[in-house]
């Protein structure tokens, strides 16, 4: 299968580092997988994810799609060019969890010139279903600074 990705020097470390400082590192988001079509991170249940009940925030898995899905936007496009940003997310919470990590896979429904549309899926350490999420991101052109 050949990758749908714009450059194919991709790291597993740059992404992560890029990641520093920003909502999805301070949720303890890691990237895992780059595959030819796909992207994966994982996130800790923990303080930081989950609601009084101690159960996963669901906005703590919204928060895990938009960043998986954006990212897998952004190695698509031209950086030079375009910039990408959410438009829409949906996001089905299926089953909770208490403990352990959850497992984001964002694989492309439709990518487009102006609009890239992402299925994630998220599941628990036992590879059960926890959430299904749809995001919708726009493709900018980047206006001189």
């Amino acid at each position: 299968m050949k990758a749908i990705w714009f450059s194919l020097d991709i790291s597993l470390d740059q992404l992560n580092e890029n990641a520093q400082n920003t909502m999805g590192g301070y949720l303890g988001i890691e990237f895992t997988e780059i595959g030819p079509d796909y992207l994966r991170a994982m996130m800790p249940v923990d303080h930081r994810t989950v609601q009084p009940y101690g159960l996963l925030h669901g906005g703590a898995s919204a928060a895990l799609a938009e960043t998986v899905g954006s990212v897998a936007s952004a190695l698509i496009i031209d950086p030079a060019k375009q910039i990408c940003v959410g438009l829409e997310i949906n996001a089905n919470h299926l089953r909770g969890v208490r403990e352990g990590y959850v497992h984001a896979i964002a694989r492309p429904l439709h990518i487009g010139a102006t609009t890239h549309v992402w299925d994630i899926r998220i599941t628990d350490d036992e590879h059960k279903l926890v959430c299904v999420s749809r995001l919708t991101v726009a493709i900018l052109v980047k206006r001189p600074a």
